[in-house]
């Protein structure tokens, strides 16, 4: 009975290796400039988002009093009708 041949094994070469490294490299430097943007991207959107908020509370806060007013009065008017009707 023979025996196995040894397992020669596999050889990367330094220049092989130095090609994976610099292309994983690469694609590192490209998701790191994606994520830069997409940072960017969420630092504007929250801006935009900010000054949305401060501007839909500058107009609730001066649009309620007319509301509140107009009810006012419609309560008073009614139970002025419902007096002069029940006090003629």
């Amino acid at each position: 009975m023979t025996s196995p041949a040894p397992d020669a094994g596999v050889y990367i070469s330094p220049a092989q290796t130095h090609a994976e490294v610099r292309r994983i490299a690469d694609g590192q430097i490209r998701m790191e400039a994606k994520l830069d943007a997409i940072l960017g991207d969420q630092r504007e959107h929250r801006e935009t988002i900010a000054d949305h908020e401060s501007r839909i509370r500058r107009l609730e806060a001066s649009r309620w009093p007319l509301p509140t007013i107009g009810a006012i009065v419609g309560v008073v008017g009614a139970a002025a009708a419902a007096y002069a009707l029940v006090h003629p």
